[in-house]
């Protein structure tokens, strides 16, 4: 596992020579308010992060202390300690190619909105359109899941520490609502400590996961073999009679498994969210993006290849429905047992507030050009530059995504996995379009100092073609009571997944043909600065037509 924070410069290699390109001195403030500009934007929020703090956001909503923990079931279900052990490195390779090609983008272009920016500016006003609502969304759950996890976490070290307290589903949802709720206040209010805060969650997330291993390592008197780690099949999904072999296996249940990687490893746009608040953003945020993905990816293995040797009462995981605690409670004594909880806990508190952070970014970038109702009091900047409203409206919004968490499903938390899925979908369907366009776009794209180079095409088309598999696999039932039609059918087993991002899509689709389209043009330029090279690739772009 990564013991040490990245450095703060460094690229991947280029294209055209093979070799790193040497990173130029930081850009100064002036600069970094200068290229704004010819984006089209004032300088409006308050640009003190730190290339380190705006790796760390991503880093903290990555989180491998929540994902890891929280839908470690969805793997150990579908497909067992095989979709861990070598499920995650391989969904984690592109998934790091993917945010490449995001690298790319968010050094051309460092705005607060980001990906939807991307998109209307390569392409038309409705790329832009679509793009916006599927990362908001994507954002909107990702929040709402990883504080519904951290709730979870927090009512089962209630459980352990007070014999009075219970655990219940409706206690475990008071937790969420209060947990998302102190998020948002200290957003608000703690704009003068949230960049530290984001570099503290980067330290606790390093110890804490380095903690959580020795632990697992040196605390149980047993552990599994390197066979059952990287050579043991379950099914416990329901599916296919509980086969291990099959197609129905290898090509359903146990892609079904790999949301575990899919989930935990997202976020990483946060990056260019916080853009517009970041110190040499077209260099810090685009190495920021990248480095995120690839340290969680290393670190988050050797986390779960922990887990997993340490997971020697198989029958007490599987009545807990794969739930990771069942591990620790299991093959740990008390007192490490509450440790390892609390540590988690903690970590998830840590993303759940960087969550917030970017989410409110994208709800205030968004509204800022017109495209959310109520844009007028989204797009409000307090006196200390924070979006408060945006905050609030974009919480609140999470809370209403995860009212059917409140409603019991048999086993599986389906629920959860399924605001799990919506920030999956949302967020990667909301990646796919810019770098489809940028692959459209070709050489007339005008790259900022971090690039690809000729690579582009390569990672563009294993992204996109990554990125269409995923979105289809993960509005599918997750377990046989959501099948319409099925004996035992249920409506509290059903995956909203494709409920909500239907709605969505179906929503705003609606919306654009009947009215937006007629007024919403995409960015909105606050100054203006003529000749920028980027209105020429734009113009470009959208010369040729839709995509």
């Amino acid at each position: 596992m990564a013991t040490t924070p990245p450095p703060t410069t460094g690229q991947p290699p280029s294209a055209g020579t093979g070799q790193p390109p040497t990173a130029g001195p930081p850009q100064a403030p002036d600069d970094d308010a200068r290229r704004l500009a010819e984006l089209g934007y004032q300088q409006e929020l308050h640009r003190k992060w730190s290339g380190f703090s705006n790796f760390a956001i991503s880093f903290s909503i990555i989180s491998i202390l929540a994902g890891c923990f929280t839908t470690f079931g969805q793997a150990w279900n579908n497909g067992g300690p095989v979709a861990i052990s070598w499920g995650w490195p391989l969904i984690s390779l592109f998934i790091l190619i993917i945010g490449f090609c995001l690298a790319e983008l968010v050094s051309a272009y460092p705005t607060a909105g980001g990906i939807y920016w991307w998109a209307a500016k390569m392409g038309k006003p409705v790329h832009g359109w679509f793009t916006g609502w599927l990362n908001l969304i994507g954002l909107v759950a990702v929040t709402a899941s990883v504080d519904y996890g951290c709730a979870t976490f927090l009512n089962l070290t209630l459980s352990a520490l007070f014999d009075g307290w219970e655990g219940t589903l409706r206690q475990a949802f008071v937790l969420f609502v209060i947990i998302l709720a102190l998020h948002g206040l200290i957003n608000i209010f703690g704009h003068r400590i949230i960049d530290v805060l984001q570099n503290v969650s980067v330290w606790w997330h390093v110890a804490g996961a380095t903690a959580v291993v020795a632990i697992l390592l040196l605390v149980p008197d047993e552990h599994q073999s390197f066979q059952f780690v990287f050579t043991e099949r379950f099914n416990n999904s329901g599916f296919g009679d509980g086969s291990t072999g099959g197609l129905t296996f290898w090509f359903y249940v146990l892609p079904l498994g790999f949301l575990l990687t899919q989930y935990t490893i997202t976020g990483f746009d946060a990056c260019a969210h916080v853009s517009e608040e970041t110190r040499g953003a077209s260099q810090a945020a685009a190495q920021g993006l990248w480095r995120s993905i690839f340290y969680s990816a290393v670190g988050g293995w050797i986390l779960l290849l922990a887990f997993l040797f340490a997971a020697t009462d198989v029958d007490a995981i599987n009545a807990a429905g794969g739930f990771s605690g069942a591990i620790f409670e299991s093959a740990l004594t008390p007192f490490f047992f509450k440790t390892v909880i609390i540590i988690s806990t903690i970590g998830q508190f840590f993303c759940g507030m960087s969550c917030v952070t970017s989410m409110s970014r994208m709800a205030y970038a968004f509204s800022r050009d017109r495209a959310v109702p109520g844009w007028r009091l989204w797009s409000k900047v307090d006196r200390n530059g924070t979006p408060a409203n945006a905050i609030i409206g974009a919480t609140l919004a999470g809370l209403v995504l995860t009212l059917p968490a409140l409603y019991q499903s048999d086993g599986v938390p389906v629920a959860f996995y399924a605001v799990v899925s919506v920030a999956v979908i949302g967020l990667y369907l909301s990646f796919v379009i810019p770098i489809a366009l940028r692959l459209r776009l070709g050489d007339r794209f005008e790259p900022g100092p971090w690039t690809l180079g000729r690579k582009y095409k390569l990672f563009g088309w294993i992204a996109v073609v990554e990125i269409v598999i995923i979105s289809v696999y993960f509005v599918l039932p997750i377990v046989p009571a959501g099948v319409p039609g099925n004996d035992g059918f249920s409506w509290s087993a059903v995956n909203y997944a494709p409920l909500a991002v239907g709605g969505v899509l179906l929503g705003v689709g609606i919306w654009w043909y009947a009215s937006a389209r007629k007024w919403f043009t995409g960015p909105r330029r606050t100054v203006d600065v003529p000749g920028s090279g980027a209105h020429a690739a734009a113009d470009a772009a959208r010369a040729d037509g839709p995509a």
